[in-house]
């Protein structure tokens, strides 16, 4: 009998959610920077093999919202560990005693999916250090997204985990997601890569124009910025700072597509928009019922 089933991903900002999503899937689906709250929605990778298939869900990090976007980011991640069969909680190392995920996601009571605790970034561990977490957690898998350490071992116990069902989706997909949405996503993290400071949590990229017809493909993206002081740092002198972000985010595109790319790249100021709940929903974001900005 085959087995199938929602795996959410959830911990603490940047312990590593989108890199193992990566890894796991074999593509780069998810955005991986080192600056925390780069994950903004819940992304999907699908992976099938053998009889088991996994609807594995990359989630924003779990944190206290301080606005707006960050209350509709922290919806989409309790709503990933209520949809879950297992739920990954991902640690990282460096955390010398990992609170459980019901403390960490300030849950009233722990989730009903199963949990199980991966310390992530264990390669840069002391062995006595390893061996400690090892005693206090014995259950714990002991991974790295980055190399691949000991993931395999970790999504054969999560297999073990999930129900008996058939196939929720065809064996040659590896994600619900649309191309526009992953095309948006490669023009922000090329932004991330790029900005300072303050700047990155307030740039929202949006896909007014993508048309397959055309060859080189024609995409027009729009970053959007909340102030015009960012507008310009994001522009940079002469223009040099928006055209190094497009032709880098073209190249990803081109590698991600699989065809050669024109990138239409734009850059707008949309006031708030972090804090106003009809931009949040522009941009796909929903708020808690109930909640608004």
């Amino acid at each position: 009998m085959s087995r199938a089933g929602i795996v959410t991903l959830a911990g603490k900002p940047n312990a590593g959610k989108s890199t193992l999503l990566n890894r796991i899937i074999g593509e780069k689906l998810s955005i991986v920077s080192p600056k925390p709250q780069s994950t903004r929605d819940r992304i999907v990778g699908i992976l099938t093999r053998g009889d088991v298939q996994m609807i594995l869900l990359d989630t924003p990090g779990l944190l206290n919202p301080r606005y707006a976007l960050q209350r509709a980011m922290r919806e989409t991640a309790l709503a990933a560990l209520r949809d879950a069969d297992v739920i990954v909680h991902l640690v990282d190392g460096a955390e010398r005693d990992p609170p459980p995920l019901a403390d960490v996601a300030h849950l009233a009571e722990p989730p009903r999916a199963p949990v199980l605790l991966a310390v992530n970034k264990s390669d840069a561990l002391e062995a006595a250090e390893r061996q400690r977490l090892a005693a206090l957690h014995p259950e714990a898998a002991f991974i790295s997204a980055t190399t691949g350490s000991g993931v395999e071992e970790l999504l054969e116990r999560v297999g073990t985990l999930l129900p008996e069902s058939p196939f929720l989706y065809p064996e040659d997909e590896i994600s619900t997601q649309s191309v526009r949405f992953f095309a948006a996503e490669l023009v922000r993290e090329t932004a991330l890569e790029q900005l300072e400071d303050e700047v990155p949590y307030s740039v929202a990229c949006e896909i007014e124009e993508f048309r397959e017809s055309r060859s080189p493909l024609y995409i027009r993206a729009v970053l959007h910025v909340e102030r015009e002081s960012q507008k310009r740092i994001l522009i940079g002198e002469g223009g040099r700072r928006i055209r190094d972000i497009g032709r880098e985010a073209r190249r990803k595109l081109e590698a991600f597509l699989g065809a050669p790319v024109y990138l239409d790249l734009w850059v707008k100021v949309l006031p708030n928009w972090r804090r106003t709940t009809s931009a949040l929903h522009r941009f796909g974001y929903h708020l808690p019922e109930g909640q608004s900005s």
